[in-house]
């Protein structure tokens, strides 16, 4: 590969791992073409992408990114899965698609500049989907907001309910008080 080449796929590789909310260190070896092909679609559906590429231009782009600690992962048929905000949509595809075959691993993965080992991504698998958690916590931020409506429309229908008895059982009294002036002014009208 020409050296502008190599330059040009390190910038490339170094923009994706900036760039991405999740990165996944992988093996590819005993993978068929129709296996990563296959693997590819799906994670592009969930707004990831999956590379293969030569190590030393993995471990450049990966010290240029500011992730120094995925270079030493770079050994080996290395592929890496980038991208999404969502990194338990690329984790179960990864996951599932590797069980499934019961071949290469995943080495490690960096969610949000963290990086976590390969034996974790099953535990990050089995978290719900972004879409969920974010759900989740509306509902729990709403719950309370809620109560304290409900509870504040309660105090204002009894202050209503309060205020309307009070304005009835005043008008019944000023009426009772009402009624024998206006006999006695009708009584003095016959008179």
């Amino acid at each position: 590969m020409p050296q502008a080449e190599k330059i040009q796929v390190v910038e490339e590789l170094t923009r994706q791992l900036r760039d991405a909310g999740s990165v996944f260190v992988t093996d590819y070896a005993g993978l068929t073409v129709a296996d990563v092909t296959d693997l590819r679609a799906q994670l592009r559906r969930a707004g990831l992408s999956f590379r293969v590429a030569k190590n030393t231009l993995l471990r450049r782009a990966a010290e240029q990114a500011d992730l120094p600690e995925l270079a030493g992962f770079f050994k080996g048929p290395t592929a890496i899965a980038t991208g999404g905000r969502d990194p338990v949509a690329g984790a179960k595809i990864i996951q599932d698609f590797y069980a499934r075959l019961e071949r290469p691993k995943v080495r490690t993965f960096v969610v949000e500049h963290r990086s976590y080992r390969g034996e974790d991504l099953k535990a990050m698998a089995l978290l719900p989907p972004r879409e969920v958690v974010l759900s989740q916590l509306v509902a729990a931020v709403e719950c309370p907001i809620s109560g304290l409506v409900a509870t504040l429309d309660a105090i204002i229908r009894e202050c209503v309910g309060t205020i309307d008895a009070l304005a009835e059982k005043k008008g019944k009294v000023t009426g009772e008080a009402a009624a024998p002036e206006a006999a006695e002014s009708t009584g003095a009208a016959e008179a």
